[in-house]
């Protein structure tokens, strides 16, 4: 994406009702919302295929406190 049109981005932003700007903001929190689940679910498959589960953590973690 290049500068310019970023900055025409920003300028349709600037330009949002109050009402608009909230609806963008609330649309913009469902994207971010939606990527974290979908790299979470990530995580979770990845840390299952490699054997860990939350008691593994579970006593990591305890290990480490006692350290």
């Amino acid at each position: 994406m290049s500068q310019v049109t970023v900055e025409n981005i920003l300028k349709e932003i600037e330009s949002l009702s109050d009402e608009e700007r909230e609806l963008l903001e609330n649309r913009l929190a469902q994207l971010d919302e939606a990527k974290w689940q979908q790299e979470a679910a990530e995580a979770r498959k990845i840390a299952r295929d490699a054997g860990i589960d939350q008691a593994n953590i579970d006593q990591t973690i305890e290990k480490l406190r006692r350290q």
